[in-house]
């Protein structure tokens, strides 16, 4: 966690409401919101993170939210993440978040937006395979303890987040449940950290589509050593460095190295489960999001990389966890597996070397 003792003691946040409309032209309403005189337990209830992760946050987005509002009138990048912060961790715009800072819901959709923008520009930074040897290799030790799969990379899977009809013609965002929805494919390591997070797909493509054509499938296709492989499950095509289930499992090493394979691939579920959780704006208990599908990919893709800036901060992955399943589309139970024959001979030689009891 970055130091900011300094910005702790002189934080007093001033808050400009949407005075013109109340006062007309001219007039400044101001209203002081002190982070200093609330509770850790009024920030933590009211805007879903403790009190250092908020200085922290307002430190790393500073520079980028004052250039998206040099107006005289600007509100301050501090109330803007608080703004943001609340909506997305309550997934409302109601006056219960907007009176808790004093702010009208007008102000608090513009400081959503302005939010998401920034969160969306560090994905690059935040939300990445290019990580270094060492934490590789920590990687695939602590999903190697999960269930005694060796060299996993990481778990990808996709997962539905509701969003309102773009319009009457467009069905391309009709899932097979009937309803919009934007489709993200996301890959994490064994802690929930995401590697990648693509948010933007259609709802009505269906996963192994989103997948042949996602940035993670062309990462691994152009890597000659891959020194490991992600686990996906098994509406995933079989691949040299994508291992899936075994469709139908002949021996007793099979079973048990399906077995293993759900263990260490409900990591990525899991993960996906405490993003919904932690930021309510996408479960859907408040309603679809109210926004074009290239708004809410770009919510989703903030969401995740608060996820991982919180997860590289020390705070727990899990702690909001929900336990009900993500909404997943097709099962891909009855679909033939794609097979790669040197593909195929990894996953037998993997089976035999680790699940095999001779």
């Amino acid at each position: 966690m970055v130091c900011v003792c300094a910005f702790k003691m002189a934080l007093s946040i001033a808050i400009l409401d949407c005075d013109l409309l109340l006062h007309g032209r001219g007039h400044k309403t101001l209203d002081r919101f002190d982070i200093e005189t609330v509770s850790d337990d009024f920030l933590l209830t009211t805007f879903g993170f403790p009190r250092d992760f908020i200085y922290y946050l307002v430190e790393l987005l500073r520079d980028g939210l004052s250039r998206r509002t040099q107006r005289s009138r600007a509100i301050s990048p501090d109330v803007q993440i608080l703004a943001a912060l609340g909506f997305y961790t309550s997934g409302s715009f109601q006056s219960k978040m907007g009176d808790a800072i004093g702010i009208s819901q007008a102000s608090m959709s513009r400081c959503v937006t302005n939010v998401t923008r920034s969160l969306v520009e560090k994905a690059p930074e935040f939300v990445t395979f290019g990580r270094d040897d060492a934490a590789r290799q920590l990687s695939r030790e602590e999903f190697y303890r999960v269930a005694g799969i060796p060299n996993v990379l990481g778990a990808v899977d996709c997962a539905h987040v509701a969003i309102k009809a773009p319009n009457a013609e467009d069905s391309s965002y009709v899932n097979k449940k009937g309803f919009h929805s934007i489709n993200c494919q996301i890959a994490c390591d064994a802690r929930g950290l995401l590697l990648s997070a693509e948010t933007h797909w259609p709802g009505s493509m269906q996963d192994v589509a989103v997948f042949k054509q996602s940035g993670v499938c062309g990462y691994f296709e152009e890597r000659e050593d891959h020194e490991g492989w992600l686990l996906g499950d098994s509406r995933y095509p079989l691949r040299k460095w994508l291992m899936t289930p075994v469709r139908d499992p002949a021996t007793p090493a099979d079973y048990r190295y399906n077995a293993a394979h759900a263990a260490t691939h409900e990591i990525v579920d899991r993960t996906f489960r405490a993003i919904q959780t932690r930021f309510r704006c996408l479960d859907g208990s408040k309603g679809y999001l109210q926004y074009s599908p290239e708004k809410c990919a770009n919510i989703v893709l903030a969401c995740c990389v608060l996820h991982n800036i919180s997860l590289q901060s020390g705070l727990d992955a899990w702690t909001f966890e929900r336990t009900d399943a993500t909404d997943q589309s097709e099962d891909g139970s009855g679909r033939p597996e794609d097979a790669d024959p040197e593909a195929l001979q990894i996953r037998q030689e993997l089976i035999l070397h680790h699940f095999s009891l001779a």
